[in-house]
């Protein structure tokens, strides 16, 4: 069937017309945005209910079970922290001892008449002393013994006076008052007066000497004016046991809570072979401190050899009381800074003379400028940086004021050196300090197999030759040739200080 040209244009026809307007109507359609669709809406959240909660997390009863585990968790805490606490009360602690000053202070002995003053002069005297009163704090200096401020032979019935070189009543009352307010408490000396000598009318009650009235007089002169003690020789045998025992009693009535005055007995040159042998001639009971010699008297400077056989044997001697210690004899400038080691870390009281702190066994006073001059200045500085560092330590440390004693000896046959080495161990509760004396001219290392219940390793606390800083391990130690070395242990959890032969309680 024909199409029909003619037929309706809005159906199945295209013109020229047409197409032109369509052509337009397609472009103009370019520039109208497209309708988007609207988003659409979010669901709201809905928090779950109590059912819902209980489901997910895996119904009423895992509930109750995480409730039970949670106060099973604090009941089980609870349980360990009293048992802790249990632990900690009943464990066995060392207690600490109740010392007294004279026990716990560093004691320092020195003579005004030849002390210098800043200058360099050798004026001496009480104003002398007090200038260095600084100085002496922080060497940690407790009580001055003054030597030296009577004159020789004075009598009894003048003891009250004292010698022109040293100065005036004034001055002395007004240095007594400075140390004191520095803590420091002031001793005299009355060591070799021979206040005894003059034998007058005796007494027919207590067979003495009318002297010894005199002297019963002095003394309570001093001790008004506030003096802490005094000192004598354990030489002079007219310091007979009644004697003692009325001094005694004098002291014990003046004194107090906080300044207990006291007697110091110094044993001297003569009787150091007789102490090594006995307990001495002076009765212990009677005085406080007995102050004994490391080394013994000699001419000379003494060997490393003399000085270890020495200090070995005092070590060895039974002590029946607290114990004091002092120097003695000369060595040489290396092996008097391991005797100050020695003497600020044994057990006791140290009693340091004037200049030992930075000399050989010297009771001068160097002048720091002669020091400068003469390129000793260095060393000084040294020896005075060790002295500090031991005072300092020892004031701080309850292991080295009242810790046991253990020595340790060395297996002689194992050191190549004439000279072995000596060691020591302080303890305290859970605080050991391990104290290393080289007295030899050669080194000498640590084996393993030398005390194995030690722990491997520590801290270093000072050295003679100043310079060991930080951490130590024990098996990697070597001393060096006259070489003293304190050492701070770090305690493992089954550390305990190793056993020893007997040795005596100091």
């Amino acid at each position: 069937m024909p199409l029909n040209a003619d037929g309706d244009v809005g159906y199945g026809s295209v013109n020229a017309g047409s197409g032109a307007g369509l052509a337009g109507n397609l472009a103009g359609a370019e520039t109208v945005p497209l309708l988007m669709p609207e988003p659409e809406p979010e669901p709201r959240w809905k928090p779950l209910s109590k059912e819902e909660l209980e489901l997910i997390a895996g119904g009423p009863g895992w509930n109750k079970f995480r409730s039970r585990l949670v106060l099973l968790f604090w009941l089980c805490w609870l349980a360990m922290l009293g048992a802790a606490i249990a632990i900690i009360v009943q464990s066995p602690r060392p207690v600490a001892p109740q010392l007294q000053w004279w026990e716990k202070e560093l004691f320092y002995r020195l003579q005004p008449a030849l002390l210098m003053d800043s200058e360099g002069r050798a004026v001496g005297g009480f104003e002398v002393v007090r200038e260095r009163l600084p100085y002496l704090k922080t060497l940690g200096v407790g009580a001055l013994m003054l030597e030296g401020i009577f004159p020789k032979g004075i009598s009894p019935s003048n003891l009250t006076e004292m010698s022109h070189s040293v100065g005036t009543m004034p001055q002395f009352q007004k240095l007594l008052t400075e140390s004191h307010q520095k803590g420091m408490k002031i001793l005299l000396d009355l060591c070799n007066l021979d206040l005894l000598n003059e034998q007058g009318p005796m007494n027919n009650t207590e067979g003495l000497s009318d002297s010894s009235g005199y002297i019963q007089y002095s003394l309570k002169f001093w001790l008004e004016q506030g003096v802490s003690g005094f000192g004598i020789c354990d030489t002079d045998a007219t310091y007979s046991e009644k004697i003692l025992m009325k001094w005694r009693a004098l002291l014990q009535e003046f004194s107090e809570e906080d300044n207990e005055r006291i007697l110091v007995v110094r044993e001297t040159a003569d009787s150091y072979v007789m102490a090594n042998t006995s307990s001495g001639g002076v009765n212990s009971s009677l005085v406080e401190l007995v102050t004994r010699p490391l080394l013994p008297p000699s001419d000379h400077p003494l060997s490393a050899q003399e000085v270890a056989t020495a200090v070995e044997t005092n070590l060895q001697i039974p002590r029946t009381q607290w114990p004091s210690w002092t120097v003695g004899g000369h060595v040489s400038p290396e092996l008097q800074r391991i005797v100050m080691v020695l003497l600020m870390t044994l057990p006791g009281t140290p009693v340091v003379s004037d200049g030992e702190e930075v000399s050989p066994a010297q009771n001068t006073t160097v002048n720091a400028t002669e020091i400068s001059v003469q390129g000793e200045g260095k060393k000084w500085r040294s020896s005075l940086a060790l002295f500090q560092s031991l005072s300092t330590t020892r004031s701080r440390e309850e292991a080295l004021l009242y810790g046991t004693f253990t020595f340790l000896p060395f297996n002689a046959s194992s050191s190549s050196s004439p000279t072995p080495p000596l060691a020591f161990l302080r303890s305290w509760g859970c605080v050991h300090f391990l104290v290393l004396l080289n007295l030899g001219s050669e080194p000498h290392p640590l084996s393993p197999d030398w005390a194995p219940s030690l722990p491997e390793g520590g801290v270093f606390v000072t050295s003679t030759k100043m310079e060991r800083l930080g951490a130590v391990s024990l098996d990697t130690l070597n001393m060096l040739p006259q070489e003293a070395i304190l050492i701070k242990l770090f305690e493992s959890g089954s550390f305990s200080p190793p056993a020893s032969p007997p040795s005596p309680a100091l």
